[in-house]
């Protein structure tokens, strides 16, 4: 027996969507423009033409504001990873990091403002809330299941001594993951994982600029450098 449809939304919730909605994308275009640590509540209100204590009614504060955009951010990097990454055979482990790799860049290069607001500088007084955490590890979730999908096929054939410090070091990650990946593994993922942020912050920041003549073949061939030291092919 099928289940019954959910009861439409009133128009009352649909209206409080829609603005919520436009205020959101106005704080997206503050962000362009002014940075993450220039976000204004009173700013954002006058744009959307309300007076900054209905605003409040939406997003009791700036700080939850900025969580907004912060979530939402991670969510568009991680559907587009995930789409990206879905479609290459699973067996193709290098094919999949290099897809991951690639949609990462591409993103940020299409989002510079919500790259820098998810990777860069910390906001000046903002902490991140635990609601954070599940759309930030939606794209270092698959890599680590590339890791996973390595170390049942046996791992890689020239570990790196890892010793006790930096074992307890990489302790939280191994914390985070539920499947058999060896320390080396985390340590090999880890490093893949800050080079390819590290490199498209570079990028972004223009700090290649007058260095590297063509990004996009620098940046494939680096990509593959990171996958031979993870041993993916």
């Amino acid at each position: 027996m099928p289940e019954p449809a959910a009861p439409p939304r009133t128009a009352r919730d649909r209206a409080r969507a829609e603005i919520t909605r436009e205020i959101v994308n106005t704080a997206r275009a503050h962000l362009a423009a002014h940075g993450a640590a220039g976000l204004s509540l009173r700013a954002v209100a006058r744009d959307v033409g309300m007076v900054s204590s209905a605003v409040y009614r939406y997003f009791p504060s700036r700080d939850d504001l900025l969580t907004r955009l912060i979530i939402d951010a991670y969510n568009s990097l991680g559907a587009a990873a995930e789409a990206a990454e879905s479609a290459i055979r699973r067996t193709d482990l290098p094919g999949r990091w290099s897809a991951i790799a690639h949609c990462v860049r591409d993103w940020a290069l299409s989002h510079p403002q919500e790259w820098a607001l998810i990777y860069g500088s910390p906001v000046p007084g903002y902490v991140a809330p635990i609601d954070t955490i599940g759309p930030a590890s939606r794209t270092t979730t698959l890599l680590i299941g590339i890791l996973a999908d390595l170390a049942s096929t046996g791992g890689v054939a020239r570990p790196i001594p890892v010793n006790r410090r930096t074992r307890a070091a990489v302790a939280p990650i191994r914390g985070s993951i539920s499947t058999k990946v060896s320390d080396d593994l985390i340590v090999r993922g880890l490093m893949a994982w800050t080079n390819l942020v590290g490199t498209i912050s570079l990028e972004i920041n223009g700090q290649f600029h007058n260095v590297i003549a063509d990004m996009d073949i620098y940046f494939a061939h680096s990509m593959q450098r990171i996958a031979a030291i993870i041993e993916l092919s």
